[in-house]
């Protein structure tokens, strides 16, 4: 039976939903005379969908698996002699982790590229696939009560998915700072503690019409870290069943 949880209501977004969100975390960088035996070796143990080849200090390049079997195995060349430089996709395309996932979009169109390297100030730390954009859910608006361990006092999460969450709460966290959240998903029984770190921490401008507020009310952005697989498939789960249909309007 669905509860207040469930049900659909409208929040003000201070925190549009960015690469950051959707991105896988993570990225493998090689320099570019590895070979491409040791190169999908390392695929494989990471579980990347990609390599980041830095062939010199101003060229790049990605190495998939599909890399692999097009340019190394289809052609009957022996992958212990060929250097992933030798096969690496170029040009590279790169996106700030907060820019917003409309201009990942129109990036992949434009360039007709798959795979986006996500950077922080110029420095890779993770991957957007067109896979990411399609099959992976947005942020789900919901009322969560949870538990900051750093913060104290009554916290809500107001959005969420399997990447992180937009918290509220009348204590101001630094970005880059760690956090533990611990809450409760409706309908499964089993509390959720995860670790992440705070992207960013605003708060909102009152209206004309509102009156001021001695008590400042936080929006923090967080992106989990060290999620397990079990806890990333719960939250999955569950943003998509709570996924408004087509003709719900916001």
């Amino acid at each position: 039976m669905p509860n207040d949880d469930d049900k659909p209501f409208k929040t003000t977004h201070l925190i549009h939903t960015m690469v950051a969100h959707m991105m896988t975390p993570g990225i493998v960088q090689i320099p570019g005379d590895v070979s491409v035996s040791e190169a999908a070796l390392l695929l494989e143990r990471e579980q990347a969908p990609c390599l980041l080849i830095k062939d010199t200090d101003t060229k790049f390049g990605l190495m998939t698996p599909n890399d692999i079997v097009k340019k190394v195995v289809a052609q009957g060349l022996e992958p212990h002699d060929i250097e992933v430089r030798t096969i690496m996709t170029r040009p590279v395309q790169f996106i700030e982790y907060d820019e917003a996932l409309a201009d990942a979009s129109t990036l992949m169109v434009a360039t007709g590229a798959s795979l986006l390297i996500v950077t922080k100030q110029n420095q890779p730390v993770g991957v957007l696939s067109a896979q990411d954009l399609m099959l992976t859910p947005s942020r789900r608006d919901t009322k969560i009560p949870v538990v900051v361990s750093v913060v104290g006092g009554a916290s809500v999460i107001t959005q969420l998915n399997h990447v992180g969450a937009l918290v509220e709460t009348a204590t101001k966290l630094t970005p880059k700072s760690n956090v533990v959240l611990a809450f409760s998903i409706s309908g499964q029984n089993t509390p959720l503690t995860i670790r992440g770190r705070v992207l960013a921490s605003k708060t909102p401008e009152a209206k004309p019409h509102e009156p001021t507020s001695e008590t400042s009310t936080w929006h923090v952005d967080v992106q989990f870290t060290d999620l397990s697989s079990a806890d990333l498939a719960r939250i999955r789960a569950w943003a998509l069943q709570t996924m408004p249909s087509s003709s719900t309007q916001s």
